[in-house]
């Protein structure tokens, strides 16, 4: 049996799951399942990292595009450098 201020946290959860904007991701590993196998996708801050041969000469791939397409409203900006 659930508590009123069980209740009341649950409503809330869910008011912030439909405000999108509330969320930022910071970092991250996903596995997505590709044609030719499974890789291991990773964000850090605004840097993208894939375990695929494809990432690792281009600095991108298919994994990494879809990744950042599921969720390009919800990640947070690469973090600016210093400027001298």
């Amino acid at each position: 049996m659930m508590d009123s201020s069980h209740i009341g946290k649950r409503e809330k959860a869910r008011r912030y799951a439909q405000e999108r904007d509330r969320f930022k991701f910071l970092n991250f590993q996903v596995a997505v399942r590709g044609d030719n196998g499974d890789y291991l996708v990773t964000y850090d801050h605004g840097k993208w990292y894939c375990n695929s041969e494809y990432f690792q000469k281009h600095g991108y791939d298919s994994h990494t595009m879809a990744v950042e397409e599921l969720l390009s409203d919800m990640l947070a900006k690469p973090e600016a450098e210093p400027q001298p």
